[in-house]
């Protein structure tokens, strides 16, 4: 009886716990079929996003449009807030300013400096306008290298319209000769070479129009004597008058030291006394050199003793041009080192005596003083500026503290090198 009654229960049960599992049942299936659907959407999501339709896109441009306007206004409030910035000008701009104010006319003496000829050689008569030079020289070619690329015609002819246009005569106009030319080595292949340049830039110089062509004279090599080499400077020359038109060339003196020849003026008396054609040779004297040679500028009395020794051996009807350059060494040091005017062992007196000497009329005076490191043509301006100042002033100027200038400079350079090398 009573496990029949047990059985019922049980089955009792059974019958009320039925229901509960279907509905479980149908609960993990929507359970299932929402996991599906999740994934499905989840499917075509990416897909969206791998090729998104033409409305993606379109939000996506919109969203970038205005990304890019909310930065540009940021930028504008940032460039307003930005205080003004001082334009800083380049050596061109600066000059510009005062290219033709500086440049003086009815004049006598004819100051300038040594120019670069890059990006052609008609640039040069723009860097001579920006520091007011009244002439200038060049270098015809690269002047350490033995062979350089012909002259571009458009540039030729652009060099003889600026110098007529800016009133630049061919007699105030010294180009310089390479700094390998030897014409008076012993060596006649080697010498033949030097001569091949020293040809090349005499036609040159007549090709844009020019009158001198200043070169270093050459240096005795091996057991050549000074006499022999002289000799062979003045063939050279000699063959070139014949094979060139009209092109004078001019001798620069030089400091003294080796075996160079030229740093007396008998040496270069002597060259001038063997030459053929003698409308066709002249002299430039560089003050620097002049000084390491031993003749000295300084004063009154000895300035007019070295301009007579010039006449009594070479003559004023002879001088060319000038380099005026002040000397970072002593008088008689036998060392070509340039220094800026008024800053070296010469002083100001010397060119102001040099400034005033009517002898030293109608012919180039050029610069070739040390610049700054980044080659501002500016410090030339200043010292052309310097030189003409000089004319009329009879005063003698006295520069004591020249030593000292030179003693702090050396001392700055030895710093340098000091720690350059740290």
């Amino acid at each position: 009886m009573l496990a029949l009654r047990r059985s019922e229960r049980l089955c009792e049960i059974r019958k009320v716990e039925s229901p509960s599992k279907d509905v479980e049942k149908e609960k993990r299936k929507k359970r299932k079929e929402e996991r599906e659907e999740t994934c499905s959407a989840n499917k075509k999501r990416k897909r969206k996003d791998i090729n998104p339709n033409k409305e993606d896109k379109k939000i996506k441009e919109d969203n970038t449009k205005t990304k890019k306007a909310a930065k540009s206004e940021d930028d504008e409030i940032k460039l307003e807030n930005k205080p003004e910035r001082v334009e800083k000008k380049s050596r061109k701009t600066k000059l510009t300013q005062e290219m033709f104010a500086k440049r003086l006319s009815n004049i006598t003496k004819y100051v300038g400096a040594h120019v670069s000829i890059s990006g052609g050689v008609q640039n040069a008569i723009t860097n001579s306008l920006f520091i007011g030079g009244n002439a200038f020289a060049i270098f015809l070619r690269n002047q350490r290298r033995w062979t350089a690329p012909p002259l571009d015609p458009k540039n030729i002819e652009a060099f003889r319209e600026n110098c007529l246009q800016h009133n630049y005569a061919s007699k105030f106009i010294l180009p310089h000769g390479s700094y390998l030319i030897n014409l008076g080595n012993p060596d006649q292949e080697k010498r033949e070479k030097s001569y091949q340049a020293f040809l090349e830039d005499l036609r040159r110089c007549e090709l844009l129009g020019l009158t001198l062509y200043n070169f270093h004279p050459g240096s005795t090599v091996g057991n050549c004597t000074k006499e022999q080499s002289i000799q062979h400077i003045a063939n050279c020359i000699n063959r070139a008058h014949k094979e060139t038109s009209n092109v004078t060339c001019v001798i620069e003196n030089m400091a003294g030291s080796g075996n160079i020849v030229g740093s007396r003026f008998e040496e270069l008396a002597d060259i001038i006394s063997r030459i053929d054609d003698k409308n066709r040779i002249g002299v430039c004297i560089d003050t620097c050199h002049a000084f390491a040679a031993g003749y000295d500028l300084r004063t009154d009395q000895a300035y007019e003793e070295t301009m007579k020794e010039f006449s009594r051996h070479i003559g004023f009807q002879y001088l060319r041009g000038m380099h005026l350059n002040d000397s970072e060494t002593e008088l008689g040091s036998l060392r070509d080192r340039h220094a800026n005017i008024g800053k070296g062992y010469l002083g100001l007196e010397a060119f102001r005596l040099i400034m005033n000497d009517d002898r030293l009329n109608g012919i180039p005076l050029v610069l070739e003083t040390p610049i700054g490191p980044d080659d501002e043509l500016s410090d030339y301006h200043r010292e052309i500026e310097l030189l003409y100042g000089l004319i009329g002033r009879k005063s003698p100027i006295t520069t004591n503290c020249v030593k000292a200038h030179i003693t702090e400079k050396n001392k700055e350079k030895r710093k340098s090198k000091n720690q350059s090398k740290r």
